[in-house]
């Protein structure tokens, strides 16, 4: 029998506030996200090649990872063309609702959590599946770059 962890308090907020709204303002909540989403550091935009390209996402979307060592806290860093608010908006919720979390919370978070918005009859499946492309692509980076205890 396994026991689902809880979802880390950020992320569950963010779930929590797509669940109270109809479909329609989901839309509009996801909107409001992409428009969040932080711009990269000069490290990135002027080295795009140290960047990761999520391929299954519609519209190129880059991600990058990097782990504080004193802490082992994670850090994502994304890049998604202003004219694909989608892709924006869930990389914008996934660095809300996952940035500055250390590895293990990261990657016990249910591979589901794209379909917890309440957005799957509102946005197509492929893009759906990048978002979960995100996600799994984020821990997948982790596994590779924080040693397992």
């Amino acid at each position: 029998m396994t026991t689902e962890r809880p979802l880390p308090a950020q992320l569950a907020e963010i779930i929590d506030d797509f669940q109270e709204l109809e479909e329609p303002d989901r839309l509009q909540l996801l909107l409001e996200f992409s428009r969040g989403l932080p711009p990269l550091p000069d490290r990135y935009t002027e080295h795009p090649g140290l960047m990761e390209q999520v391929v299954e996402c519609q519209t190129p979307l880059f991600l990058a990872l990097e782990v504080t060592p004193e802490s082992g806290d994670i850090h994502l860093f994304f890049a998604a063309p202003k004219e694909a608010p989608t892709t924006r908006g869930f990389a914008a919720v996934l660095h809300e609702g996952l940035d500055g979390l250390d590895a293990a919370t990261i990657l016990a978070i249910p591979d589901d959590v794209p379909d917890r918005l309440g957005l799957s009859r509102a946005i197509t499946p492929l893009r759906m599946r990048g978002m979960t492309a995100m996600l799994g692509r984020i821990k997948r980076k982790i596994r590779e770059a924080v040693p397992a205890p």
